[in-house]
């Protein structure tokens, strides 16, 4: 995705990383000889050798390795990635309530979030958080762009922060055009397997511990293969998909397979956050002279480097404008800046900012999308914690028994078969009674009383006969009544109801 204004810019295609630059004496990442010409610049990005980033012209796959610029951008990037691995390990473990914060058991149809059980009973619940969700997705992008790609997304905190620097220690700091600075024997590449394999398998676990809870994943991992032959094939098989995805698939999960970055074009706007080349004051783009030539045009402040793209983890070229590859990781904002102030310039060539930010327009906060989304997202939030006000420590649900609506007793009296169906929302077993005190000499006989005892998470249907004494027969062909459920807990739910009978 290009900016609307990329018609102006150069066409440029990606180029081999870290060719010669034009900075006096080198800008530390790339040739450093300072020897290369604006022109030999010019016919190394126009090279059509790279027809996408991770595809070169033959159709081969184009593997990325990215240098490293340890800027301020990283150093704060390298504490959130850090912070966000410590929580993502420790959260299965934190209990609220004796449940777990975060737990989603697929298997038994129970999500436990924040100390609280969601039921397939609670669709409306699940509806408005997942709308939640998407509200707060959509208002982030529109203020800060892709800031959770690059700051807080588990697939470039782990490849960014856990693998490549992995690749880094058994390769060496990648060298100019992207190349190892040693190659691997056939040992070296096992021990990297192996270590790939290891940290594969702790993610792995971690993961799974989010929808099978940590006791249960603990006695998997005490206890042999055999004795559960399913849960073992499940961890292998995320453990080889985490390995798949950072030994071989990697970038590419941004690129091909991640929908966010496709739908970023609706999302964000000309006021959004992005990471953008300033085209104005880099243009046009030329070697730094010591001895400025009145007679030719004044060069930009870039100086043509390529280090911009030789720190990319998705090998893109910044200065081609807004594109969809583009993960806000702010990787070239660290090294455009080093680069800046070894040649005397200011910073923020490449920066946080704004197309309308970089097209000298007017940019803030307020405009509709900014002002609409937050109002939406309070009005969902409301209607979530009024469903969630409305939950009880357990669920109960008259139904009506199949059959014939009423039936007649010897004494005239009438009886209606009712179903009460009660889940128990509860981490102690509980014991329920069912009363009508209203209207007053109703009776209740409960056909099966062991279905009133429940464990934590069960549920059961109870049926229930109603008999309407024979002085309180229905006049309009029904009586309005109220039945009430009670735990062992002081917990009670109030149910109202008609009772069908004759028309008198």
């Amino acid at each position: 995705m290009q900016s609307p204004n990329s018609s102006d810019l150069p066409v440029v295609v990606r180029a081999n990383v870290g060719d010669g630059c034009a900075a006096p004496g080198g800008c530390g990442g790339c040739a450093g000889d300072g020897d290369a010409t604006p022109t030999e610049h010019s016919s190394l990005l126009e090279s059509p050798e790279h027809v996408l980033s991770t595809l070169d012209k033959d159709g081969s796959r184009r593997w990325i390795r990215p240098s490293l610029s340890t800027g301020r951008h990283w150093k704060r990037r390298r504490i959130v990635a850090y912070a966000l691995v410590a929580f993502f390990v420790a959260l299965p473990h934190l209990r609220i309530g004796g449940k777990p914060v975060v737990l989603l058991d697929i298997t038994a149809r129970q999500f436990t979030i924040l100390g609280h059980t969601f039921l397939p009973t609670d669709t409306p619940l699940l509806a408005l958080g997942m709308v939640g969700v998407f509200l707060s997705i959509v208002l982030m992008t529109a203020l800060s762009g892709r800031v959770w790609c690059g700051w807080g997304c588990p697939q470039t905190v782990y490849m960014e922060f856990l693998f490549r620097p992995i690749d880094r220690f058994f390769e060496g700091t990648v060298g100019r055009g992207g190349t190892p600075k040693r190659k691997l024997s056939p040992l070296m590449h096992v021990a990297r397997f192996a270590v790939y394999t290891f940290f594969s398998m702790l993610l792995a676990h971690t993961f799974l511990a989010y929808f099978v809870g940590t006791n249960q994943l603990r006695q998997w991992i005490q206890s042999s293969p055999i004795d559960h032959p399913l849960a073992f094939l499940v961890m292998f098989g995320t453990t080889a998909a985490m390995l798949f995805d950072f030994l071989f698939f990697r970038e590419q999960l941004c690129l091909i397979a991640c929908p966010y970055g496709r739908f970023q074009s609706v999302m964000l706007d000309r006021r959004s956050l992005i990471v953008g080349y300033d085209y104005g004051r880099g243009e046009p783009r030329g070697k730094v002279s010591k001895k400025p030539d009145p007679t030719q045009t004044p060069k930009g402040d870039c100086v043509a480097c390529n280090r911009c793209v030789a720190v990319c983890p998705t090998g893109i070229d910044i200065r081609n404008g807004l594109q969809m590859e583009c993960i806000n990781c702010t990787q070239c904002i660290d090294a455009c800046d080093e680069v800046m102030r070894k040649v005397g310039r200011p910073e923020g060539l490449i920066r946080y900012t704004s197309q309308d930010e970089l097209e000298k327009k007017p940019s803030g906060l307020l405009r509709a999308r900014t002002i609409l989304y937050p109002i939406l997202l309070a009005a969902v939030g409301a209607a979530f914690l009024a469903v969630l006000s409305t939950k009880y420590s357990f669920d109960a649900r008259l139904l009506r028994a199949g059959g014939i609506p009423y039936t007649r007793g010897p004494a005239g009296e009438l009886r209606n078969s009712l179903r009460v169906r009660i889940v128990n929302r509860s981490n102690d077993t509980q014991l329920y009674t069912i009363t009508a005190p209203v209207p007053e000499g109703l009776t209740i006989d409960v056909v099966d009383p062991s279905g009133l005892t429940l464990e934590p998470g069960a549920t059961s249907v109870v049926p229930v006969m109603i008999t309407l004494p024979s002085r309180l027969t229905a006049i309009s062909g029904h009586v309005d009544a109220t039945l009430q459920i009670d735990d062992q807990a002081g917990n009670s739910k109030s149910l109202d109801y008609r009772l069908l009978g004759p028309k008198n």
